[in-house]
């Protein structure tokens, strides 16, 4: 078999290529691994609270990042991820809650009720994770004496890996929460990761097509009143159902990327119908047909021991703001065992910093 100069020459050019290659990738896992072991390794001291904001400042930076994104922010699917983590909490076992982020792992990932929380986990993952984006590769053609390369990413290190994913799951919701103009919510930090053996059971988190019985049964196991139970379900100001993911589908206001009292009053001024339509049953509203309530939501105000607190929260947006923050700081601390003496902090909002 002949071997024409120019197939010689391209044999001579893979080679040195290939030795290029490995020396990159060679350099770039000796750097990653001196990051891993800067990040990962020995602390003498505790992270400090000004540590955190920039981990909350850089969550709030990405919020927005994606206008395309449901209705332009991810924040409301951050409140949800840090709802879902905390609401698996049981008070007589001690199981679930935002301590280990247990959803990271199957069983857990693939409840139903967790359906498209990949999303908000993935927009996470940067915060924290190290990826290797390093990327060389070569093309060449069988029948053409020509060489194509390509290297289109340098890897990059993450910024905070040394925060566990059950305080930045946390941390996301209430940096969600701040940015989309609600109310302060206190945050302690301390949670651990656990692995796929501590996953709670399926079944823990409500069931939206039921009522205020079932609704007293999922809270009532967290410590839970009547009161709290309102007051949590203020977070359906924000965000929309998906059919694709719980079956349900639209949004529960006007305005689902900020954080109001706007879903007490369309559940108290607006008359609400079944929607016919293929999908799970659902309300409409007769003049804000754009709009939606879930069976859990219409029976917060059919619950004579309940629409009370619907009301207050209707009239005053304070006082819904207020009872929010204390009751989402319960729920988001629920089975984390603190180290004794660990302060709350709380962060100040970018649009703060910026004035």
């Amino acid at each position: 078999m002949l071997v024409t100069q120019s197939q010689h020459s391209l044999g001579s050019f893979l080679d040195v290529l290939l030795y290029v290659s490995a020396a990159a990738i060679a350099a770039a896992g000796y750097y990653l691994c001196a990051q891993c072991w800067r990040a990962f390794g020995p602390s003498k001291s505790k992270r400090t609270k000004e540590e955190y904001q920039k981990v909350y400042n850089e969550i709030a930076g990405r919020l927005g990042e994606d206008y395309d994104y449901d209705d332009g922010s991810y924040g409301p699917i951050l409140v949800r991820l840090a709802w879902h983590a905390s609401g698996t909490y049981d008070t007589k076992t001690g199981t679930g809650g935002s301590n280990g982020a247990t959803m990271r792992f199957g069983p857990e990932s693939g409840h139903g009720a967790n359906a498209g929380l990949e999303i908000a986990r993935n927009f996470l993952e940067p915060v924290k994770g190290i990826y290797l984006k390093v990327l060389l590769y070569t093309f060449w053609s069988q029948d053409a004496d020509s060489v194509t390369c390509k290297q289109p990413a340098n890897f990059h290190v993450a910024k905070f890996p040394w925060i566990t994913y059950a305080d930045l799951w946390i941390l996301g919701g209430v940096a969600a929460i701040q940015e989309m103009e609600g109310p302060i919510v206190p945050f302690r930090p301390g949670r651990q990761d656990r692995d796929s053996t501590f996953c709670p059971p399926d079944g823990r988190l409500p069931d939206a097509s039921e009522g205020s019985q079932h609704l007293r049964h999922v809270f009532n196991r967290m410590g839970f009143n009547d009161q709290e139970i309102v007051a949590l379900s203020g977070a359906h100001s924000l965000g929309r159902c998906h059919a694709d993911r719980l079956g349900f589908e639209g949004p529960w206001t006007y305005t689902p990327a900020y954080v109001s009292n706007q879903y007490y009053n369309m559940l108290t001024v607006e008359m609400w119908k079944v929607r016919k339509w293929d999908g799970p049953r659902q309300f409409q509203g007769s003049t804000s047909q754009t709009l939606m309530m879930l069976p859990t939501d219409l029976a917060l105000v059919e619950d004579e021991k309940m629409r009370p607190w619907v009301e207050k929260y209707a009239d005053d947006e304070s006082l819904f703001f207020h009872d929010f923050s204390n009751v989402l700081l319960k729920l988001f601390e629920l089975g984390v065992p603190f180290e004794e003496g660990t302060e709350r902090w709380t962060f100040t909002p970018t649009k703060v910093q910026k004035s």
